[in-house]
C-alpha cells in the first residue's frame, strides 16, 4: 500500500537526509526495536524457544529467511 504522496515522500527523505548520521542510526535502531516488541508480544506464549525465534524471523524477514533458519538450528 502507497499513500504517501512523491512530494511528501520527497520532504521526508530531505528532512531525514538533514539529521545527523548518528540521529538516523538512533532513530533506526529505535524502529527495529519497536517491531520486535510487537512481534514478540503478538507470539503465543507457550513457543519452545527455537519455535519462538522461528516465528520471529519468519514475521520479521520472512518464511525463506526462517526456514533457513530452522535447517541451519536444526543441524547443531
Amino acid at each position: 500500500m502507497k499513500d504517501t504522496s512523491p512530494e511528501i515522500e520527497r520532504l521526508q527523505f530531505e528532512m531525514m537526509m538533514n539529521l545527523g548520521s548518528h540521529k538516523r542510526i538512533e532513530l533506526a535502531c529505535e524502529m527495529y526495536m519497536a517491531a520486535r516488541a510487537s512481534i514478540l508480544q503478538s507470539l503465543p506464549p507457550d513457543l519452545s524457544e527455537n519455535d519462538r525465534k522461528r516465528e520471529f524471523i519468519n514475521k520479521m524477514y520472512g518464511k525463506t529467511f526462517a526456514d533457513d533458519f530452522s535447517r541451519t538450528a536444526n543441524k547443531k
